[in-house]
């Protein structure tokens, strides 16, 4: 590819490179984990911008180095604005540029909320894999019927495959059903059970995964959870402090998740310090973490989401683009020198 040359894949493009790809994202997301564990990472504070009469509504920068293997760089520009459900519209919208480390020129383009969503949910399946490592778990829990856990249950079935029921809970049963019906797509064998309460769900299976849009907790305990329960608080904002503080806590990166009002930095804020943090993500993954705490009755793990899992997986896209001659490239798509001009 020429030098001032920049891929451009556009969301339908980045759906179709991706498809049957779980296994590779998965490695990517664990190799960017482990990477990030060993300090040859960098990820500036992201960039929260926030409008005025709108509480839910944000739109953040993620700019990211992912070192190791992959040497790359860039940034996500991603949307949240959950009224866009009411008007028949995806709640996340997010493009990404990928930088050439040598150079620093751009060279992709990219429509990444397939990404973003993509990345969350291996990130979430790739936990519970190692958190929760039997082999023979045949159901798992969900909580909120979103995008977010409909791509986290495409790699909880990849991670682990004897998985035969689904547990849905949402306070619309309407999204609940949609859900079903998508979740048979992915996984004809597989059975969708809906339950009417969160305690219900709680119950049912010892993997929970939580991807609500609630910015304040509404949460105090897990009454009925199942032994040695693993909790994906991906939604990062459901729990109450108190009920941080119960639990075996990881996370992916301490700083970042001690912020921004999580519900982790909410608890860290009432104990004046971060000692109830186990570990990170990566250090597990790398074998140096500390031994879980038996004494815990559940394991939750936070993840503020990470932009170098971005890079990550827009760098396997862009080189499944390479190869499969995917998508459109401009040649000249940087100015002439202005010598020149």
């Amino acid at each position: 590819m020429a030098a001032d040359g920049v891929m451009l894949l556009q969301g339908d493009e980045v759906d179709e490179l991706l498809m049957g790809q779980e296994t590779a994202i998965l490695e990517a997301v664990k190799q960017a984990y482990q990477t990030h564990a060993r300090q040859q990472t960098d990820m500036p504070p992201d960039g929260f911008l926030r409008f005025p009469g709108k509480e839910r509504e944000r739109i953040i920068a993620k700019v990211a180095y992912l070192g190791g293997d992959f040497d790359v760089a860039g940034i996500k520009w991603v949307s949240s604005f959950p009224g866009n459900l009411e008007l028949g519209l995806e709640r996340a919208s997010a493009a990404l540029i990928l930088n050439s480390t040598e150079t620093g020129r751009p060279m992709a383009m990219m429509e990444s909320s397939i990404i973003s969503a993509r990345r969350t949910g291996a990130g979430a399946a790739l936990a519970a894999r190692h958190l929760y490592p039997q082999e023979q778990v045949t159901s798992v829990a969900l909580v909120d019927c979103g995008l977010i856990n409909f791509e986290t249950l495409r790699f909880l079935l990849t991670v682990y495959p004897m998985l035969e029921t689904v547990h849905l809970y949402d306070l619309s049963a309407e999204r609940a059903q949609q859900f079903c019906r998508k979740a048979q797509q992915l996984a004809p064998k597989v059975r969708c059970e809906i339950q009417a309460t969160f305690e219900a769900v709680l119950k049912t299976s010892p993997i929970v995964a939580m991807a609500t849009t609630a910015v304040t907790p509404h949460i105090d305990d897990l009454a009925g959870h199942q032994d040695h329960a693993v909790v994906l608080h991906t939604s990062l904002r459901d729990f109450s402090p108190q009920l941080i503080l119960q639990g075996d806590n990881i996370v992916d990166d301490v700083d970042k998740v001690c912020s921004n009002q999580t519900s982790v930095h909410l608890a860290e804020e009432q104990v004046g310090h971060r000692n109830f943090i186990r570990s990170t993500i990566g250090d597990i993954l790398n074998g140096d973490a500390p031994q879980h705490d038996t004494t815990k009755p559940f394991v939750i793990y936070s993840p503020f989401g990470l932009g170098i899992l971005d890079i990550a997986v827009a760098h396997v896209t862009y080189q499944l683009a390479k190869t499969q001659q995917a998508g459109i490239f401009l040649e000249s798509f940087l100015p002439k020198s202005w010598l020149e001009r």
